[in-house]
């Protein structure tokens, strides 16, 4: 993992008493959880395709309650820890500041996989169009990082979801296989995904020619979060818009898996580089017919890519005060954002 470097400006508001550290931190909007039980995966599971996890076997999990995040990590959240603490995610490749990105067909390093590392970070304006998307070209690693010095200026207990609690949340106490139910043709009104909007933008800047939903919400790559109508807990881009990393490292079936909603961090399956860890949530670039609530995705702990892995965190719950919920300023400028993305998409 990757350290963080204390300025001294850092050092003097960590000094602070906790209370006045969190009023200069924007922190992400919780939604509180109750705890319950729910069937996890899927009961027609999808073969394990060779290095592909599998949604199955369906088991059962409890899972005590928890807050998690309403929307994904946006650009400019991920801004004020970078201006904080000098915090830079080590590039890829030969690319001081590379991460993965989506290549014309026959550009990537393999046949078949039109994707290569390329110059590009965080804050790279084809990547962060805006304070409000969700960040991309960051790491499970400085997803690690981030939790760890919003925990440290808050006193609050910040960490990546287990999978178990993120597709509890996700499902929010149905049993639907799709985020849309069984009307795949609505899609677009819950989840930012592969559409005809998005099929023209890699068409015309790639020359791929991709499969797409029938539903068009005029989005092309990344949006604004917050923009789909949410889940029945309150959640946001749940489906879409970015993958989000989990906390439990890559099993390819679920054979074994805690019953206790915890994340599952032992008996890893061995891969490159230490082996990989779990994604959920699909991204902008899903097909509909992929973007199941079990659906399960992968990478690597040191991952950067803009392909759409990105970060939703969740707040542990210690005592009654814990389930509380405060006033929080990053919705109204969140509400400014989602009010201009509106008028561009002429709704």
């Amino acid at each position: 993992m990757k350290k963080i470097a204390f300025t001294p400006t850092l050092i003097i508001v960590l000094m602070l008493p906790l209370a006045a550290q969190a009023a200069h931190v924007i922190e992400p909007v919780m939604v509180a959880i109750p705890a319950g039980q729910f069937m996890m995966g899927s009961a027609t599971p999808t073969p394990a395709q060779p290095g592909s996890p599998s949604d199955g076997p369906a088991h059962k999990v409890a899972v005590k309650a928890f807050k998690i995040s309403k929307y994904e990590l946006t650009v400019g959240e991920f801004r004020q820890f970078v201006d904080a603490t000098s915090y830079s995610p080590a590039g890829m490749g030969d690319a001081k500041d590379g991460c993965w990105k989506w290549v014309k067909p026959g550009d990537g390093p393999w046949p078949g996989m039109p994707m290569a590392v390329t110059p590009g970070r965080w804050n790279t304006p084809a990547y962060a169009p805006g304070e409000h998307h969700p960040v991309m070209c960051v790491s499970w690693d400085d997803a690690h990082a981030y939790a760890a010095w919003l925990s440290k200026r808050t006193g609050k207990k910040y960490r990546l979801p287990s999978e178990a609690e993120w597709e509890y949340a996700a499902r929010a106490g149905g049993d639907a296989e799709f985020p849309s139910g069984a009307d795949l043709k609505g899609i677009c009104h819950v989840a930012n995904i592969m559409d005809k909007s998005g099929k023209a933008a890699f068409l015309r800047d790639l020359g791929w020619n991709r499969k797409d939903a029938e539903c068009d919400d005029l989005a092309e790559y990344t949006t604004v979060v917050g923009m789909y109508q949410p889940n029945a807990f309150g959640l946001y881009d749940m489906a879409g818009n970015v993958g989000e990393y989990v906390e439990d490292c890559e099993h390819l079936d679920y054979v074994g898996a805690p019953a206790d909603g915890s994340a599952w961090t032992a008996n890893c399956t061995a891969g490159e580089g230490g082996g990989m860890i779990m994604t959920r949530g699909g991204s902008y670039g899903s097909r509909d017919a992929d973007l199941r609530w079990s659906t399960r995705g992968h990478a690597g702990p040191s991952n950067l890519s803009s392909m759409g892995e990105g970060i939703r965190l969740v707040q542990q719950i210690d005592s009654r005060a814990d389930l509380r919920t405060a006033p929080n300023r990053f919705e109204a400028e969140l509400a400014k954002a989602q009010q201009a993305e509106r008028a561009r998409r002429g709704k």
